[in-house]
């Protein structure tokens, strides 16, 4: 098998990050199903891909007639047919045993040449690679928000992932439009995101100990670094329900106590509903942030 051989993508998690992988693939010629436990996820998830090729071909990015292309090529369902899947892609809750009993299922119901990936943001494949059924054909293939902007990929072996699976998967992420980055051993966090955590678990502790307000924080990244948006903004973008189960995991795991104080502020957001843009409100409110409104800097 090579990556010219790869058709079919099914895509489980519809999510933000499973519906913006599940798009990338379909504007690159990939029959892609996008798939999720909850359907009220995948109804979601089906107004997200239409928004996508709307702003696409308003934009310029894409003819309306490639967008349309596109949207015909991506299934959204609840009932996938696993017999013809090349590669799945998993955008799952960022938990080693539900991700395993997650690709556990897959491996009884995929073709045996079928590859695994996962886009997990924090954790090692090595947590879950035996679940699998098939480590030699699983690895990390991780995105960046938004997928087609921020287009570098990185591509993570366990020590059973097999060099061919390696290979395929890098080729396949330039084939969607992403620079591969394959890292030379398991690391937590990848590359980018290990220097975005470091800043994003500052930010919070900053405001979680009591030194600054969130909007302090971001007032202080925007007016030095001269950006339109600081670690609250993007924060929100993540979905603070996100970052707070990625928070909660690792205070769990290490016992930090910065990381349990900081667990502890985004479940005080959390328990109001205020999960980020997604829902209306997070650390700011939208659709019209005070971080994007004149006289925010002073």
């Amino acid at each position: 098998m090579t990556a010219d051989h790869i058709r079919h993508i099914l895509v489980v998690g519809a999510g933000t990050m499973g519906r913006q992988i599940a798009w990338q693939c379909a504007t690159h010629g990939f029959d892609v199903t996008l798939t999720d436990a909850d359907p009220a996820a995948l109804a979601r998830a089906t107004a997200a891909v239409e928004h996508f090729a709307d702003s696409a071909a308003t934009a310029g990015a894409l003819s309306d007639p490639d967008a349309r292309a596109a949207l015909g090529r991506l299934r959204v369902t609840t009932e996938p047919d696993y017999a013809s899947v090349d590669l799945v892609s998993e955008s799952v809750y960022e938990d080693p045993t539900v991700k395993g009993q997650v690709f556990a299922r897959l491996n009884a119901l995929c073709p045996a040449w079928t590859i695994f990936t996962t886009n997990t943001s924090t954790l090692l494949p090595s947590m879950f690679a035996a679940a699998t059924g098939r480590p030699e054909r699983f690895c990390a293939l991780h995105f960046h928000l938004p997928v087609w902007t921020a287009n570098v990929a990185d591509v993570m072996a366990h020590a059973g992932t097999s060099a061919e699976t390696l290979a395929i998967v890098a080729a396949f992420a330039r084939r969607i439009g992403q620079i591969p980055i394959v890292l030379r051993a398991e690391h937590a966090g990848y590359v980018f995101n290990d220097m975005f955590n470091a800043l994003n678990t500052a930010a919070i502790g900053l405001v979680a100990d009591g030194i600054a307000t969130i909007e302090d924080v971001d007032r202080a990244w925007m007016g030095i670094m001269k950006m339109p948006v600081g670690p609250g903004g993007w924060l929100d973008d993540i979905g603070l329900d996100t970052v707070w189960r990625i928070t909660a995991y690792w205070a769990g795991v290490t016992n930090d106590p910065r990381l349990q104080r900081n667990a502890a502020l985004l479940k005080g957001y959390i328990d109001q509903g205020r999960l980020g843009r997604k829902s209306g409100r997070g650390f700011y409110e939208y659709p019209n942030p005070t971080y994007a409104t004149e006289g925010f800097l002073g």
